[in-house]
């Protein structure tokens, strides 16, 4: 310290103290801040070792379970602990990989205020040249530092708690959302169920109602724009969309009392053409269901926009991807793989290079991987099978002429079978280690899933070519096959492809049949549910009306039925 500083701090011994205060504070703050530091990358490297050897399930219990449930097909409790711990494995998975991020936060957070801290301790360093007198003030100095530095702990304190609280919150919102892990059956999140097979999980599903009289309805609710789209269920919410040439809409009713909660407006959006799409009358301007992942809701229209909104009704993002080129207009429904949205936008023909697959990351709406696709304008909705072992997970699609299969957590294309032709518009279904896929009006092909590359003369176990629809979905339980073309029933043995009966009924059909437990429920497009047996024979149990015109699938829930006719949304339960 030169001889004008000494002076300085002779002076005004106050200069000196604050000086010292300062030079102690910093110091303590960046051993904090170290050692704050050090703490967050241990558990971070902890983290990082857990999730990498560790994949989300992989459980010595839950493989125990899976073989006893061979060797016990039919233990429903079984399949509900099954499906319990499939959940708590995902949950504790993705929990880790949020717990990374926000971890990552921390310690860069940690790392900036040890360096400032370093800095300025060496900036007060002089503070140790100065004259004996100013040290007289020592009392008063180690009071300041003490203070200051409990200042700079509970400052930490603070926003380390904050920052827990908010991985906490994020947890709990993106993986239960109110939902708890013995619930986590309780969901219809998607077109056609859980895994898009249109297959209930339970059992105690009403098989006697009537829209006219009233009996066992238990509440119907008016949606206020159109929409051919299915309803979906998260817990005590349901979500539908509607739309007209000039407004999209997404809906949120109480499952308990219909009661609209919310609905929002889709927003112009700077992309978005300014004229409305050609549709079918058929088709309409809200064809495609709804998704969700718990905590968010995704839905798409036929104009190309593609809207997230949290559970409240908050838009969280959105965009357009163009008016599709679609001879009926689109109606391909939207699909979840853990954190990723994925839309199959297939268009125009498979010489013109317009189709895609793309995933968009669901908290923000961001492109993770996108691929072109050479097929053609489709309507039907991709499944996921095998999707809990991710190295197995498989992502069927299907559109004229390809049935595709692809790792939906990448994109890449896994295997191909050159089988389809004209407007496809069924979904694939799974069972049994074979997919089954409709050419439309011509065949039924059952696919072997284990392939690679180009598989058409390897992999197709059989084919049959009685009663094809060119709407409906197939339905299988692993043991018959059932389709439904206009009023004909037709029922194939799943492992051969024998034919085993047909029905002709004065019906016809245009929403993909369901399957509840040994029951299969067959909604017609005049509201009236025809529901049989599922045998190797035909075997009517009972008609209900609604009383209402239907081209939507059902949904269902504990003990209830959710169907959504031209105008509004019923819910069915035995009183």
């Amino acid at each position: 310290m030169d001889q004008k500083e000494t002076s300085q701090y002779n002076s005004n011994p106050d200069n000196a103290i604050r000086d010292q205060v300062r030079y102690r504070t910093a110091v303590r703050t960046a051993i904090v801040a170290g050692l704050f530091s050090a703490i967050v990358c241990v558990l971070l490297l902890s983290n990082h070792f857990r999730t990498s050897f560790s994949g989300p399930l992989e459980s010595e219990e839950l493989v125990r379970l899976k073989t006893l449930l061979l060797e016990n097909t039919k233990d429903e409790n079984l399949k509900n602990r099954i499906r319990e711990l499939d959940s708590h494995l995902r949950n504790e998975y993705f929990q880790r990989q949020n717990y990374s991020r926000w971890g990552s936060y921390l310690l860069i957070g940690g790392i900036i205020i040890f360096l400032i801290s370093v800095a300025k301790a060496i900036g007060y360093r002089k503070i140790f040249s100065a004259p004996q007198s100013i040290f007289n003030y020592q009392i008063a100095t180690e009071r300041n530092a003490n203070l200051a530095f409990r200042s700079v702990i509970i400052m930490i304190a603070v926003l380390g708690a904050v920052t827990l609280l908010t991985i906490t919150s994020s947890q709990n919102l993106t993986f239960t959302a109110g939902v708890e892990p013995e619930q986590i059956t309780n969901i219809w999140p998607r077109f056609r169920g859980p895994d898009g097979l249109g297959i209930s999980t339970y059992k105690n599903i009403p098989t006697r109602w009537n829209g006219s009289t009233g009996e066992n309805i238990l509440w119907k609710t008016k949606i206020p724009l159109p929409g051919e789209n299915s309803p979906i269920i998260w817990g005590n919410k349901i979500f539908l969309t509607g739309a007209n040439e000039k407004k999209r809409e997404v809906y949120c009713l109480d499952a308990e009392s219909g009661k609209l909660l919310w609905q929002k407006a889709v927003p112009t959006l700077p992309q978005a053409a300014s004229e409305p799409p050609d549709v079918m009358e058929d088709t309409g301007f809200a064809a495609p269901t709804a998704v969700t992942d718990g905590q968010r809701i995704y839905a798409i229209f036929a104009n190309g926009d593609v809207i997230c909104l949290n559970f409240t009704g908050k838009i969280i993002w959105a965009g357009n991807l163009g008016i599709p080129d679609s001879i009926y207009g689109y109606a391909t429904s939207l699909v979840m793989y853990q954190n990723l949205l994925i839309i199959k936008y297939d268009q125009a023909t498979d010489e013109d290079g317009l189709s895609k697959l793309l995933a968009l990351e669901g908290s923000s709406g961001k492109t993770v991987w996108e691929v072109k696709r050479p097929v053609a304008n489709s309507w039907s909705t991709p499944i996921i099978i095998n999707a809990d072992t991710p190295e197995k997970a498989r992502l069927i699609t299907c559109a004229d002429p390809l049935v595709i299969a692809y790792a939906p957590d990448t994109g890449a294309e896994i295997w191909r079978v050159k089988c389809m032709y004209g407007d496809v518009a069924p979904s694939p279904v799974y069972a049994n280690g074979l997919v089954y896929v409709i050419r439309p009006n011509e065949e039924l092909i059952a696919i072997r899933t284990n392939g690679h590359n180009d598989v058409t003369d390897s992999h197709i176990a059989w084919r049959g070519e009685e009663g094809i629809p060119d709407i409906a979905s197939p339905l299988t339980n692993g043991k018959i096959v059932l389709l439904l073309s206009g009023g004909l029933i037709t029922c194939y043995d799943a492992e051969n492809g024998t034919h085993l009966w047909e029905k002709e009924l004065e019906m016809d059909f245009n929403a993909s049949p369901s399957l509840v437990g040994n029951r299969i429920y067959l909604m017609n497009t005049k509201g009236i549910m025809l529901i049989i047996e599922a045998g190797r024979e035909f075997r009517e149990i009972t008609k209900c009306p609604l009383g209402e015109n239907v081209n939507a699938c059902p949904a269902f829930a504990d003990g209830r039925i959710y169907l959504r006719g031209k105008k509004h949304l019923f819910c069915i339960s035995e009183k």
